[in-house]
């Protein structure tokens, strides 16, 4: 019976040829080792030549080097000079986000080398560039300020309360609805899968404090956050408390209000408010609890038929009180390194 060549594996098509041409050094006649392995006769002759001019090293299989690649070495790192640390809006498009459709039209514009999306999919993974979920970043942001918090207010503050023998707390709120985006889960393509949730839509709002040794406050509330009802929620913070605390907080306007800093001054130095840099919430530590309650809250275990969602929520967060190590571990991100400065 016949055997169709190229049907064969490179390794399997290696090792006939190394048998092949073995048995003929070795005394048997070229056509019947050939048909003994089903293969066309002349093969054999092509094999024995290779062999004479390079020994063993001419049967071994070859890699094909495949098409000349379109893109030279120089115009692979000129693209990662486009992408890294801009965005394509510095490029002329409109678009903020880096796409492959968007680098596809920057390096025909640049170039004039038409690439399909595959080919500069890969051409992105050998430039170690990956797709990444981006970071919000505020234009209000005032990159001085936060240095400056950075290197010399946050410092400053840990010597204070050393000295004072003080503790140092970041608060921040966050709201929780009942419908929040699920996560991703596997599915046959072209099949999207349903999940099934309550159709009731529900929304809490949470107010929580951590600091770096895995303490954690929290209470989780309904309506709006103001002035008085900030004042309450400190009141119920400070409450019990032995040491003074210096509280980290945003620039949200129930923080600043004169009903909150005249409880804090009533508290004759127990309590203190600091200010973050405005537009900076990736310098608290406490935005990694609402990010933690994301991805291991309603997203990954839908509320069950009539459960309620602040009943849930309270016992996520008590979840996370309960283990003082992934409090700290808030304090570890790269955003808040300066904390442990």
């Amino acid at each position: 019976m016949k055997i169709d060549g190229r049907t064969l594996s490179h390794d399997a098509s290696e090792t006939i040829r190394l048998m092949a041409v073995r048995r003929v050094r070795e005394g048997e006649a070229p056509s019947e080792v050939i048909k003994s392995f089903g293969l066309s006769r002349t093969t054999i002759y092509k094999w024995l030549s290779a062999s004479d001019a390079r020994g063993e090293a001419g049967l071994k299989s070859r890699t094909h080097p495949g098409p000349e690649p379109k893109l030279s070495v120089a115009q692979m790192r000129k693209i990662r000079e486009w992408i890294c640390g801009k965005d394509p809006r510095q490029h002329g498009f409109d678009f903020g986000l880096w796409t492959r459709k968007v680098v596809a039209e920057l390096i025909e514009r640049r170039f004039g080398i038409s690439l399909g999306l595959t080919a500069v999919g890969r051409a992105l993974a050998k430039l170690e560039i990956t797709p990444q979920q981006p970071l919000r970043r505020a234009y209000e942001r005032d990159p001085a300020a936060i240095k400056h918090w950075k290197e010399a207010t946050y410092p400053l503050l840990k010597i204070r309360a050393k000295r004072a023998g003080a503790q140092i707390f970041f608060l921040d709120e966050a709201g929780v609805r009942s419908d929040s985006t699920l996560g991703r889960t596997w599915a046959p393509k072209g099949q999207t899968p349903e999940v099934r949730t309550s159709g009731q839509r529900q929304q809490v709002n949470a107010i929580s404090a951590v600091n770096d040794l895995g303490a954690f406050w929290f209470e989780v509330y309904t309506g709006k956050l103001n002035a008085e009802a900030f004042v309450d929620f400190l009141k119920r913070f400070m409450r019990y408390r032995r040491r003074p605390v210096f509280l980290v907080v945003d620039g949200h306007p129930s923080h600043k209000a004169k009903l909150v800093a005249k409880y804090v001054a009533a508290t004759e130095g127990q309590l203190e408010l600091h200010f973050l840099p405005p537009y900076a919430p990736d310098l608290n530590p406490d935005e990694f609890v609402w990010s933690h309650l994301r991805q291991h809250g309603t997203s990954k275990t839908p509320l069950r038929q009539n459960e309620s969602l602040r009943r849930r929520v309270e016992h996520d967060l008590a979840r996370i009180r309960s283990q003082p190590r992934l409090v700290r571990s808030f304090f570890h991100a790269p955003s808040v390194a300066y904390t442990a400065d």
